[in-house]
C-alpha cells in the first residue's frame, strides 16, 4: 500500500496544499478570533529577515522610522470622503473603554494616512521641513470576511511609509523609487520573486490616491497576488487636513504626498510562488537557516564532526544550524527540514566519516551527492547563490509560459480560467470591459506599456492590461 503524502498534492487541491504547508512547516496557526493568526517562530523568523532587509532599503531613501497610535478618532476618516468609503466595510470600531461608552468612537487603524496627516499638518510649516519621509512598522486591522493565513487576515503586520513633498513631481518620483528600487529590488534580489511592475486602473487604485503602483506576482496555480503597492496621494489628504507649507516665494501651498506598504502577505507569496509538493523552498538570501547539518546516528565521532562542520560553515558566513537530535529518527528530521524549505542539508553518518564525505541534499534544485567534508565551507556559498538564481528563473519561466496575448474579453476570461494570465490592449478593454471581467471574478491586475514598463499616470490607449484571477 502506497504511503500517504505528507502534503496534499498541489495539482489535486492547491488551497488545501497551502493550508497543509503552513501548518506542517510550523509557520502559523489560526488565532482565537476569526481572521487572526499566531505567527510561529519559524514563520516570524522569515518576517524578521524580510523586515531587516526592507528596513535598510527604506532608510537608504532618507526615510526615518516613527510610530503612530493604533486607535484613530472615527472623525479623522470622514475628512477624506473616498478614503472612508473605501475602508468602511473593513473597519473595526471601538465604542466602549474603561467600562464607559466613548464620547467619540475610535477605529483600529486600517491604515494611517489620516492620523499621519493630523501630525504632518503640525510638523510641516515651511519648505525647509520638506521632504518629510516617515515609515512605521506596525499592525493593522481590516475585518476580513474570507480569511486565509498570511493572505487575508483581519490583523496583519506591515510597514507603511508616508511622505510629504513640495511638488507633484517630487512625490511622483519618490513613489516610483519605492516601487522599483525598494520593493522591486528586494523582492527580486532577496525573495527571488518574479513579478510585473505596473500601475493600477482607476477602479483598482487605493482609496484616496490619484495613482497606485503595484507589483503583481504569479503564484503556483496561476493566480495573481499583489505583493506591494506605492501610492501617489496627490493633495487629497493635504487638503482635508490642511497640511501646507510656506513656500520660498512666501505663499501657503498644500504638500504633495505618497504612501506605500508591504505586509506579511509576502510570506504567503513565498509559499505559493516557490513551494512544491514536499514543502517550502526558501530563497537562500532570505533563509534564517541556509544549511542544516544533520547527524544520522548518535555516534560520538559523528556528533563531533557535525558540530565541527557547523562551526566551519558559520565561519564561512553561512547561516547554519546543527541538528544532533539523534533521539528523533533521522527520516523524520529530514522531512521536517524539507518541509521548512532549508536550502541545503548536510547529512553525516558513520559510513560518510569513513570516506571523509558528507551527503549534500539541495532542496531547491533537488538531488543528493557526496561531497568532501573539507570542501563544504568553500562550496556552499556558491551552491546557495546558484539556487537563489534558479528559484527566480523558475518563477519567471512559469509566468512567461502561462501568459497569453488576447484581443477579447472572452479570451481573457478563458486564459484566467485555465490558470494563466492574459495581456489585452487597454484600448480594446477599457472600463466597460474591466467591469465585464469582474463579473467572471477576473480583474485587471495592472497596466503596463507595450514593452512592459510602468506607464504614466493617465490611462492611455497604448497601455496593456494584465488580467488574471487573484487572491
Amino acid at each position: 500500500m502506497a504511503k500517504a503524502p505528507v502534503l496534499t498534492p498541489r495539482a489535486e487541491d492547491f488551497p488545501r496544499w497551502y493550508q497543509d504547508l503552513i501548518n506542517k512547516a510550523e509557520l502559523a496557526d489560526n488565532g482565537p478570533v476569526r481572521g487572526t493568526m499566531v505567527i510561529r517562530p519559524y514563520g516570524y523568523g522569515l518576517w524578521e529577515r524580510m523586515q531587516q532587509d526592507m528596513d535598510a532599503r527604506i532608510k537608504e531613501t532618507g526615510t526615518q522610522n516613527a510610530y503612530f497610535p493604533l486607535l484613530i478618532p472615527q472623525s479623522y476618516l470622514t475628512r477624506e470622503a473616498e478614503h472612508v468609503e473605501g475602508f468602511a466595510p473593513e473597519l473595526a470600531v471601538v465604542t466602549h473603554g474603561g467600562g464607559k461608552e466613548l464620547e467619540e468612537p475610535v477605529v483600529i487603524r486600517p491604515t494611517s494616512e489620516t492620523i499621519v496627516n493630523e501630525y504632518f499638518s503640525k510638523w510641516v510649516q515651511s519648505y525647509r521641513d520638506l521632504p518629510l519621509l516617515i515609515n512605521q512598522w506596525a499592525n493593522v486591522v481590516r475585518w476580513e470576511l474570507r480569511p486565509r493565513l498570511f493572505l487575508r487576515t483581519s490583523e496583519f503586520l506591515w510597514q507603511e511609509g508616508h511622505t510629504a513633498h513640495a511638488t507633484y513631481e517630487e512625490a511622483r518620483d519618490f513613489a516610483a523609487r519605492i516601487h522599483k528600487d525598494v520593493y522591486g529590488a528586494f523582492m527580486r534580489d532577496v525573495l527571488a520573486m518574479d513579478f510585473v511592475l505596473g500601475r493600477k486602473t482607476a477602479r483598482e487604485r487605493f482609496a484616496g490616491a490619484i495613482n497606485t503602483l503595484t507589483l503583481e506576482g504569479m503564484m503556483g496555480d496561476g493566480k495573481a497576488l499583489q505583493l506591494g503597492t506605492s501610492h501617489e496621494l496627490g493633495q487629497n489628504f493635504a487638503r482635508a487636513f490642511h497640511t501646507q507649507y510656506l513656500s520660498r516665494e512666501g505663499k501657503q501651498e498644500l504638500v504633495w504626498q505618497t504612501s506605500w506598504g508591504s505586509t506579511t502577505r509576502m510570506i504567503g507569496a513565498l509559499v505559493m510562488m516557490h513551494g512544491d509538493d514536499s514543502g517550502l523552498r526558501v530563497p537562500p538570501r532570505l533563509a534564517p537557516v541556509q544549511a542544516v547539518v544533520l547527524a544520522i546516528k548518535g555516534d560520538d565521532a559523528v556528533l563531533a564532526t557535525v558540530r565541527e562542520i557547523g562551526d566551519r560553515l558559520k565561519a564561512a558566513g553561512v547561516r547554519v544550524q546543527v541538528d544532533d537530535r539523534t533521539d528523533t529518527p533521522f527520516g523524520r528530521r529530514a522531512v521536517d527540514w524539507e518541509l521548512k524549505g532549508v536550502p541545503v542539508r548536510v547529512e553525516v553518518g558513520p559510513r560518510d566519516l569513513e570516506n571523509g564525505t558528507a551527503m549534500l541534499a539541495r532542496r531547491i534544485r533537488g538531488g543528493k551527492e557526496p561531497v568532501a567534508i573539507d570542501s563544504l565551507a568553500t562550496l556552499l556559498p556558491t551552491v546557495l547563490e546558484e539556487d537563489q538564481k534558479l528559484l527566480l528563473d523558475q518563477a519567471r519561466e512559469r509566468r512567461e509560459s502561462r501568459t497569453s496575448d488576447v484581443t477579447t474579453v472572452g479570451q481573457a476570461v478563458e486564459a484566467a480560467a485555465a490558470g494563466g494570465w492574459a495581456r489585452i490592449p487597454w484600448a480594446t478593454l477599457g472600463p466597460e470591459g474591466e467591469a465585464e471581467l469582474a463579473e467572471h471574478s477576473v480583474s485587471v491586475r495592472c497596466l503596463v506599456t507595450e514593452d512592459g514598463a510602468v506607464p504614466d499616470a493617465d490611462e492611455t490607449p497604448g497601455n496593456v492590461a494584465v488580467v488574471a484571477r487573484a487572491y
